[in-house]
């Protein structure tokens, strides 16, 4: 479904991404790790068109979108859940939904996925009136994964869903997170929580100061001696 081939990419005259190439198939859910300042988040900001890359290829579903803005690779399927939330403060949950289904024309559509989201996330349903910066970290949370689905997106791209959540609230949003792949939505993942990201994911990537160092499955990465010592305490 997704594969960018030897991309870098700078700000300014500094460059953040060295060559980096990685595939997600269909249906897949699969994380990309590594250390704050390794570029994770580059790499899914590049995805979304929100930067460009210097060369190199992005390719979604056999067509290369590396010219496309950000706007277009939303209708063409692909949602992204930001890193820190980047929710509409003073708009309500249900306003805050209704935005992330604005490329949707039919309204049963709208309705059904927000019935979906509110069966996922019953205190999302609870308090669909709130404002959103009147919320919890985790129902915020919670809030921008609903936001991302509300566009029947084929691909979820999502940034550090862990930070700043309490350890209960990010069990409950991985379950969530595998719920959604289980039902056929492709997952790309950023996560610092190595540990927690490869026990839920298909395969995983490792950067390194903006480079993929390694890239295996799950299991065989959790075995990593590297890995085991860098990023699983051990």
């Amino acid at each position: 479904m997704l594969e960018i081939k030897n991309i870098d990419v700078f700000y300014g005259v500094s460059q953040t991404l060295y060559d980096v190439s990685l595939k997600v198939d269909e249906g897949e859910f699969v994380t990309i790790m590594g250390a704050n300042g390794a570029g994770k988040t580059t790499i899914m900001k590049s995805i979304m068109g929100l930067i460009k890359p210097h060369n190199g290829q992005i390719i979604y579903n056999g067509q290369d979108i590396v010219a496309s803005n950000a706007w277009d690779r939303s209708a063409m399927g692909i949602s992204y859940v930001p890193e820190g939330r980047r929710l509409f403060p003073e708009l309500s949950v249900l306003e805050n939904l209704k935005v992330g289904a604005y490329k949707l024309n039919n309204v049963d559509e709208i309705r059904n996925n927000t019935e979906k989201v509110f069966t996922m996330f019953p205190r999302l349903a609870e308090r669909k009136n709130q404002l959103a910066n009147t919320m919890s970290g985790g129902e915020q949370q919670m809030l921008a994964i609903g936001r991302a689905l509300m566009s029947s997106p084929e691909l979820i791209l999502i940034d550090e869903v862990s930070m700043g959540l309490m350890p209960l609230l990010v069990e409950r949003v991985f379950e969530v997170i595998k719920e959604m792949n289980q039902e056929g939505i492709t997952i790309l993942l950023v996560e610092q929580n190595a540990k927690k990201a490869l026990n839920y994911a298909d395969r995983g990537y490792l950067l390194e100061v903006g480079k993929i160092v390694t890239g295996s499955d799950s299991e065989s990465l959790k075995e990593d001696k590297m890995i085991k010592k860098a990023y699983l305490g051990g």
